[in-house]
């Protein structure tokens, strides 16, 4: 993820993958508090937009699993 690029505006692919990079650069350590605090504020603007993304998924899922009678038929989700 560059500087410039809007959360907003990434698929859930490129999230994830920025995600994943600020984890490690926490891990690996050797930085600063301040910029442990802005990658902190980075990877919650990217967990949010992941979990929007996944939600909306959710959403259209349980609309197209609409019968013609308009009832839905409701089934867990195996993320595993």
């Amino acid at each position: 993820m560059t500087e410039n690029q809007n959360v907003e505006e990434m698929s859930f692919e490129e999230s994830i993958d920025a995600l994943e990079a600020l984890v490690k650069r926490l891990e690996d350590g050797g930085i600063d508090l301040d910029e442990s605090l802005r990658i902190y504020e980075q990877a919650v603007a990217l967990r949010d937009h992941c979990r929007a993304i996944l939600q909306d998924g959710e959403r259209r899922i349980r609309k197209i699993m609409e019968t013609a009678d308009g009832n839905v038929r409701e089934e867990e989700f195996d993320l595993d």
